[in-house]
């Protein structure tokens, strides 16, 4: 069984599932990301849970975030 990591990050911004869906997509496309999880039910500020088969850089959390129209916080 191989081991994962969990990076938890808060985006701004996000109020629907599009925003989701969208932030999802960008996150799903690193490399080494398995599941992408959202708390929309935490207002406009966000929890995002990342799972990734290894440590994750925040400059490419952060890209992939601003590609979708959000912020990280």
């Amino acid at each position: 069984m191989s081991q994962t990591v969990q990076t938890e990050v808060t985006v701004a911004g996000m109020t629907c599932g599009h925003c989701v869906a969208a932030v999802t997509e960008e996150l799903t496309a690193l490399p080494g990301v398995v599941d992408v999880a959202v708390d929309l039910h935490a207002g406009e500020d966000s929890p995002v849970t990342i799972t990734s088969a290894a440590p994750l850089e925040r400059a490419a959390v952060e890209s992939a975030v601003t590609e979708a129209g959000y912020t990280l916080r």
